[in-house]
């Protein structure tokens, strides 16, 4: 298997913390961002990762080739503009589509998301259900919720007190906060037609109303936290040090 890192945010939210460093390069506990994801998905096996870049890119660089890159092959797909996650996913295309479109699933994670997420059990439910994507949810506030029919299929989103945007028609829905961890099929990147600078939702609101399998993994039992505030970092702190999480 085979996954991306994405890196490549100003990570504004984090100033003054970003001012001089990429929000890959904060760390907690003594640890890099970009250091405990890279072990999160060698720890499941991946050993090939692509990890986009554009603030501060020299440096996350230089840090990945003097650390020997973890012991994995890392690629680096630099953007000139930040392209978001669907126009990042789509430049590093090339890097997944050398496999094929029947290849091996591949991971997409977030780098400043923290988690305790099995994501070889997520792996094996994409394959299970046949997914072209499967994306790790949880039941918590947030202000943009995917929403999701009986089957776990998307079909629409919800985005603070505007009127739901539904994609499929469905008995039921139900609103899930998105976690920042994909599991995705070859097949997908061929079937992105958005260009320029894009969300990778947008992609998936689309192919599930021209019914693709899009699907929710639920992540309620999970440990998770959005790093892209000083005060989540100090909190992510206090919970490595109460062992409510290890890295």
């Amino acid at each position: 298997m085979k996954a991306m890192i994405l890196a490549a945010g100003r990570g504004t939210r984090l100033r003054p913390l970003t001012d001089n460093r990429p929000k890959a390069l904060v760390e907690v506990a003594g640890h890099t961002l970009l250091e405990i994801t890279l072990r999160r998905l060698r720890e499941v096996g991946i050993r090939e990762v692509i990890v986009n870049v554009h603030h501060f890119s020299d440096m996350l660089v230089d840090y990945l080739k003097k650390n020997d890159d973890f012991g994995m092959q890392v690629a680096i797909s630099r953007e000139e503009e930040l392209l978001d996650t669907g126009g990042g996913l789509k430049k590093a295309a090339w890097f997944f589509s050398e496999d094929g479109a029947d290849g091996e699933p591949f991971l997409l994670h977030n780098v400043d998301v923290l988690s305790t997420i099995d994501l070889g059990r997520m792996v094996e439910f994409h394959r299970q259900h046949q997914a072209l994507a499967t994306l790790a949810v949880q039941d918590r506030e947030t202000s943009r919720y995917l929403l999701f029919d009986e089957e776990h299929r998307l079909c629409g989103r919800q985005t603070g007190r505007n009127s739901p945007e539904v994609v499929r028609p469905s008995q039921t829905r139900q609103g899930l906060a998105f976690s920042g961890v994909h599991v995705i099929s070859p097949r997908f990147v061929s079937l992105m037609t958005e260009q320029g600078v894009f969300s990778i939702i947008t992609s998936y609101l689309r192919l599930a109303r021209q019914r693709e399998k899009i699907m929710a993994f639920r992540a309620d039992a999970y440990y998770w936290r959005d790093l892209g505030k000083p005060e989540s970092l100090a909190q992510a702190e206090q919970d490595v040090k109460h062992d409510l999480l290890q890295l």
